[in-house]
């Protein structure tokens, strides 16, 4: 068996988008001409790079075994990638362990016979056999598991009006399930191009969806390049074509007239849901652009791998405001309810609150000792359905952790330590009571926001990308790294 350079290099694509790593992904597949390969991505199954290194490790443990004399000798740990390169190592340390076993061997036969000798019992330290507490552990008749995706599935997101959950993957489909009765049954969105005077799969991962304010529309984002309009059933409405390479980011306006889409190209653009036109481009970062948010129905947020944060407003050909101060690329931008303050999130570990009305950040918040990938507002405060609540701001961090901050007063009210590996995913209960989270470590935790107290947990089969929380508050779906989406049913835990 052998297998290509072209073969290895979609290999090292896929782990860099399955690690969370999107635009060394992209960089990496551009400089290796990965849409130039003939590689069918949907063929090839989560995580297959560390399975076959996994696989040559396994391997290279039985060849050391195999003495030269074709005897049989135990390897007493299992070996890192390292040992694996470094045989010599293995070598002196086989022969370290050797003389251990004999000095352990005598001192056995001394102490043979003697009642009370000690008995070892090994530390457990994988996380996998970690039990969880069967008080706050879902059962699983309260978890409906969706399979049918042939690749990771990057996005979901319900319907704002009723119970459909929409899901993106990296087979180049987004589904729409119908969980009203829990069946499942589902609507598949394939994402083709024209290739030929032909319509073929697109190959290529859907990156984001939003459903519209009131249902009745989902658009997505891939990429191919293009975004794209469907109907609730799952009808194809109309393809958005005026970036040139992948869409990372996509919103739709509260008022659902206009769409906002961050692309790869550095551009940023406002399109007409209706005509499915271009209403204004806007060019002003200087690297690709990672995510936007609405502020109005007419002004947004853009950020990017070039460190700065730009507002802009359809009809004005200037920003309205830039703000600078991140020191790596900003990965997320999230307006809080009222659109007054605009919180990002980069890869300086950094957390940091802008206002309008000045050129700094209000709060530079900073704990977190690994990147943030993702930020929410909490529904909470002010104007909102849930006026009594104080504003809560929660950030997912690569460190494991999630925290939960007091904007107005830039302090950090909880640490939520439970995850073992990076968090993807952080989101509020409509009532912003609860808050979910979802991590590499395959589990869904769902926390109290006023204690910070883990409530309820559910393992999933692979690592969490994405979760969300249905309209009522009652339902979480979540996406995962191996293709499965699943949904835990809250009522009457």
């Amino acid at each position: 068996m052998a297998f290509s350079s072209d073969e290895l290099n979609f290999l090292v694509y896929r782990y860099l988008q399955e690690s969370g790593f999107q635009h060394s992904a992209y960089t990496f597949g551009i400089e290796s001409h990965i849409s130039q390969s003939n590689i069918n991505g949907a063929l090839v199954p989560p995580a297959a790079l560390i399975s076959i290194i996994q696989k040559g490790l396994h391997y290279t443990e039985a060849e050391i075994c195999v003495g030269e004399d074709g005897s049989e000798q135990r390897l007493t740990e299992s070996l890192s990638l390292i040992d694996a390169v470094m045989p010599e190592v293995v070598a002196s340390r086989q022969s370290r362990n050797q003389q251990k076993q004999a000095v352990a061997k005598n001192e056995t036969q001394e102490t043979n016979g003697e009642e009370g000798a000690p008995t070892v019992t090994p530390a457990v330290t994988s996380t996998e056999t970690m039990e969880m507490d069967s008080s706050i552990e879902i059962p699983e008749d309260k978890s409906t598991v969706l399979t049918g995706h042939e690749s990771e599935v990057f996005i979901c997101a319900w319907n704002p009006t009723t119970d459909l959950l929409a899901s993106g993957s990296g087979d180049s489909t987004a589904r729409i399930w119908d969980m009203t009765d829990n069946s499942g049954s589902l609507s598949i969105l394939r994402h083709c191009i024209q290739k030929g005077g032909t319509e073929v799969p697109s190959n290529k991962d859907v990156t984001s969806l939003d459903w519209n304010c009131d249902g009745t529309l989902l658009a997505t984002g891939s990429y191919d390049g293009f975004a794209r309009i469907w109907t609730n059933n799952g009808r194809l409405s109309s393809t958005l074509g005026q970036h040139k390479g992948p869409i990372f980011a996509l919103k739709w306006n509260k008022r659902g007239n206009y769409i906002l889409s961050a692309g790869v190209d550095k551009t940023t653009i406002i399109w007409d849901a209706a005509s499915g036109q271009c209403n204004q481009q806007f060019a002003f970062h200087t690297a690709p652009a990672l995510d936007v948010d609405w502020q109005s129905n007419s002004s947004f947020a853009s950020c990017s791998t070039d460190q700065c944060i730009h507002v802009c407003r359809l009809g004005v050909d200037r920003p309205v405001k830039s703000f600078e101060g991140h020191t790596n690329e900003v990965n997320a931008i999230k307006w809080d309810p009222q659109g007054n303050l605009l919180a990002s999130c980069s890869d300086d570990m950094t957390l940091k609150i802008w206002s309008m009305k000045q050129d700094t950040c209000v709060h530079d918040l900073q704990a977190h000792n690994k990147e943030i990938y993702t930020i929410k507002w909490s529904p909470t405060g002010p104007g909102t359905a849930n006026p009594n609540m104080n504003l809560i701001l929660a950030s997912a961090s690569f460190d494991s952790t999630v925290r939960l901050w007091d904007v107005e007063r830039g302090a950090c009210l909880h640490t939520l330590t439970k995850h073992t590996e990076p968090v993807y995913s952080v989101a509020f209960s409509p009532d912003g009571k609860f808050l979910a989270s979802g991590s590499f470590d395959k589990c869904v935790h769902i926390w109290s926001t006023q204690s910070g107290q883990l409530v309820h947990s559910y393992r999933g089969t692979g690592g969490i990308f994405e979760v969300c929380w249905n309209s009522r508050g009652d339902k979480v779906g979540a996406s995962a790294s191996d293709g499965s989406v699943f949904v835990l049913d809250l009522r009457k835990l």
